[in-house]
């Protein structure tokens, strides 16, 4: 079967490629570019739990050297004691810190650096630079793309994703609309080298209609954003220089330290959403599909999980088959939680940069506003939450066996330890990234249990044979206790890591229906025969 085409090798479209990767689907990977990053420290990414884990399993190795791991957030505002969010420092769901698992602070450059070079070393992954998307034609059984540059060629492809920024041209060959509001807010933004009072820790200062972020990286290297009136005069680097050493100043008692200037920029967001993620073989992922970034929300890591909610349903689709509804799911899943996002930006948003009216009228409402802007950085609320596809077409159907646990059916699961049946025990989301169901017994005791006890003991055997027979690759795991659930509740996790489904004890026929609504039930070849045959027996 041809590979995958993936246009963009951006951090989305590498993720994207090293993802399906990971579940053996070829994939050819055209870059417009010469094939490497231009080092800019003033652009940079935050990745929250699900997005970091995503990364590291795809062998990002630059994460670990040139990451930033908060240990702290605070908001200061002028005259008051700044709030103070304390971190896990080793970024683990279990730990009891408030703030929760830390955030991982990454040069843009360096992530993407990480993602290519973890593709090149990957025999799956074709990466082709200086190849710029001129055409593209479907049929039914592929896409064919034709590219200019240092190959000037047709690809054979079984299904293309555009990942190639804001200006896509594969959503401009597709005829897709991009509508949206221009210069949503704009920013002025610095990398600079050095010592601030709260090391390793990020602040919000907002004195409305000023607002400020500090960002620590590696190095005793910090980013600084400044809010920018939406049409105000243009920033010239003595501005820029100015607004740096007027900020630190006022957090450093008045004086302004020593520092190294290592990069500047001023940026515009913007937020757009096309009109439509899939087009027959072809979808868009990214920036192509979405621009947001306003109050704090990330652009990058949306673009991260758009890459993982598809790479599994186009690997089941290559290795298997798939119906059109589970190919239509990464639309339905991904479009409508980022037109969430964007709607709750837009409706915080005038109160948020509003310097007056009813908002100094309402009690408590400055503190309200920080806390959201708070949760929109950290990954929280409603601007920054993991997404939840609760009422997604996947979702199996309510069943009478259906178990209460702290995570509600559709949401991201809890990243406890569990059990292999090799033996092995490590964080859940380590047995993402294979394109299985993970099917988890809640067993409290296995941690201590030799695993061959255990392993024919009490509801293994049956559960272990429910798990042979149902519709889709699935893997047993077990783990000594999970959020809100008894013992031997099984949970059914999705690819991608949300939980489809909890039952009390082993309910087999239930667990095969749950697991077929996943895949979106059978693939369309397996439909048509079977339908055929029902009306040859007819």
């Amino acid at each position: 079967m041809d590979p995958v085409i993936v246009v963009g090798a951006g951090p989305v479209g590498l993720a994207l490629a090293l993802a399906l990767a990971g579940q053996a689907v070829p994939t050819v990977v055209l870059d417009d570019g010469p094939g490497k990053d231009e080092p800019r420290p003033a652009r940079t990414v935050v990745l929250h739990a699900d997005t970091a884990a995503m990364a590291a399993r795809l062998g990002c190795a630059t994460l670990r050297d040139e990451g930033s791991r908060w240990t702290a957030w605070r908001t200061a505002r002028r005259r008051q004691e700044p709030v103070r969010i304390a971190f896990d420092p080793w970024g683990s769901t279990a730990a009891g810190a408030e703030g929760g698992p830390a955030p991982l602070h990454v040069p843009q450059h360096a992530l993407a650096r990480g993602l290519r070079d973890a593709a090149h070393a990957h025999p799956l992954v074709h990466l082709v630079p200086e190849s710029r998307l001129d055409a593209l034609e479907q049929d039914d059984h592929g896409v064919t793309a034709h590219t200019r540059g240092a190959e000037t060629t047709w690809w054979r492809g079984s299904y293309l994703v555009g990942c190639d920024g804001a200006r896509s041209t594969v959503r401009k060959l597709l005829g897709i609309r991009f509508p949206g509001r221009t210069a949503v807010e704009r920013y002025a933004v610095a990398a600079l080298r050095t010592e601030l009072p709260w090391p390793d820790e990020a602040l919000l200062h907002r004195d409305p209609p000023e607002e400020v972020t500090a960002r620590p990286l590696p190095d005793g290297v910090w980013r600084l954003d400044w809010l920018l009136p939406p049409r105000g005069d243009l920033v010239t680097p003595d501005v820029l220089v100015s607004r740096v050493r007027d900020t630190l100043a006022r957090w450093c008692g008045g004086s302004t330290p020593a520092y190294e200037l290592i990069d500047t920029g001023v940026h515009t967001l913007h937020h757009r959403l096309a009109r439509r993620w899939r087009v027959d073989r072809a979808f868009l992922a990214g920036d192509a599909a979405h621009l947001l970034g306003a109050l704090g929300t990330q652009g990058v890591e949306e673009g991260l999980r758009d890459a993982e909610n598809l790479a599994w349903k186009l690997a089941q689709a290559w290795h298997q088959g798939a119906s059109r509804t589970l190919l239509d799911s990464y639309q339905g899943e991904r479009r409508t939680d980022v037109a969430a996002r964007l709607r709750a930006a837009d409706q915080a948003m005038p109160a948020l940069r509003s310097s007056g009216g009813l908002r100094v009228l309402v009690p408590g409402s400055r503190k309200a506003h920080a806390a959201l802007l708070t949760d929109a950085h950290l990954g929280r609320g409603p601007l920054g939450a993991a997404p939840a596809y609760g009422r997604s077409v996947l979702a199996p159907a309510p069943s009478e066996g259906a178990a209460p646990t702290a995570t509600e059916p559709g949401a991201l699961a809890a990243d406890v330890p569990v059990t292999a049946p090799d033996g092995t025990t490590v964080p859940l989301r380590d047995r993402l990234g294979a394109g299985r169901l993970l099917v988890v017994l809640v067993a409290p005791g296995t941690g201590v249990w030799d695993r061959r006890h255990w392993l024919q003991a009490g509801l293994m055997p049956r559960l272990a044979a429910a798990v042979s027979a149902l519709p889709a690759r699935a893997e047993l795991l077990v783990a000594d206790a999970y959020p809100g659930a008894a013992a031997h509740t099984v949970l059914l996790v999705r690819p991608d890591g949300h939980l489809a489904a909890a039952f009390a004890g082993v309910r087999p026929a239930e667990l095969y229906e749950a697991a077929d609504a996943v895949r979106g039930g059978a693939p369309e070849g397996v439909r048509a025969a079977v339908a055929s045959e029902a009306g040859a027996a007819e």
